[in-house]
């Protein structure tokens, strides 16, 4: 059996859609054979990355769409979230561990993915977020996590 290729979805920019993209990307990492902490890492980063896109990439804006291309191998997991928003600057990003953003509810999902993520990158634009994660590499505090 070859290697499994590279898939592409689109979605609306409505929260309901996400879980269409969760269930297609975490089927490939489980058929893969990938670890509960990988799936984890895999799953939380995701969703972040959806959210960021929908809500403020594309403003909730259903007519707009989000593009996913993902490619799950044994050996590593990429996934590439873009929306059709104008980019933003991620090092513009309030860092949320500071005593002024505590008690915001939201400004976390870029923490979140590069806790958890080996590799989280944007593009110039800031339209589109890249996130790769290989077995075994250091980076998430994933030991104990499991999946409801």
């Amino acid at each position: 059996m070859g290697q499994p290729l590279p898939k592409k979805l689109q979605i609306p920019s409505v929260l309901d859609a996400v879980a269409t993209v969760q269930k297609a990307v975490i089927c490939d990492v489980d058929a893969c054979g990938h670890a509960a902490d990988m799936r984890f890492a895999v799953r939380l980063a995701l969703d972040e990355a959806l959210a960021n896109a929908i809500h403020h990439g594309n403003g909730d804006d259903s007519s707009k769409t989000v593009t996913v291309d993902y490619h799950v191998t044994p050996d590593r997991v990429q996934i590439t979230v873009c929306d059709e928003g104008a980019g933003f600057n991620p090092g513009r990003v309030p860092d949320p561990t500071l005593p002024e953003n505590l008690v915001k509810p939201s400004g976390r999902g870029i923490m979140l993915m590069k806790a958890y993520i080996e590799s989280v990158r944007f593009s110039k634009r800031g339209n589109c977020v890249t996130l790769m994660a290989r077995p075994g590499q250091p980076g998430p505090p994933r030991c104990g996590h499991r999946e409801p």
